[in-house]
């Protein structure tokens, strides 16, 4: 298994599905961040940020997150995160960041609660 960050991109009715894998921290959320700002995101649309393959999540990661969340609402758009790794939950629990960010089992779920 390799820890290798990569982002890719898929089309949904709904918005973009911005799926993220491997290590989220301070060398790759830059990367994350300027992918973010790569979207085109429009009024009404979900941004769904897939972390199913996030192997690790650290400060800077959940800043980037918080980065799409504010990118999402300046488009007047939402954002969703899905597939949210169990360490990663608790740590948005404890920052009490958990009821900032709606998330979901899976991108189809979201999607579905967005409608």
């Amino acid at each position: 298994m390799t820890n290798a960050f990569s982002t890719s991109t898929d089309p949904a009715e709904s918005g973009p599905v911005l799926t993220v894998r491997g290590e989220l921290d301070v060398a790759t959320a830059p990367r994350l961040r300027v992918r973010i700002g790569e979207l085109t995101l429009t009024s009404g649309q979900l941004l769904v940020v897939d972390l199913a393959g996030v192997t690790f999540c650290d400060s800077s990661g959940i800043s980037a997150l918080i980065a799409a969340r504010n990118v999402a609402e300046a488009a007047e758009a939402k954002v969703a995160l899905v597939a949210v790794p169990a360490r990663l939950t608790r740590t948005l629990a404890l920052t009490g960041l958990a009821d900032f960010f709606p998330t979901y089992p899976t991108a189809g779920e979201a999607i579905s609660a967005h409608r």
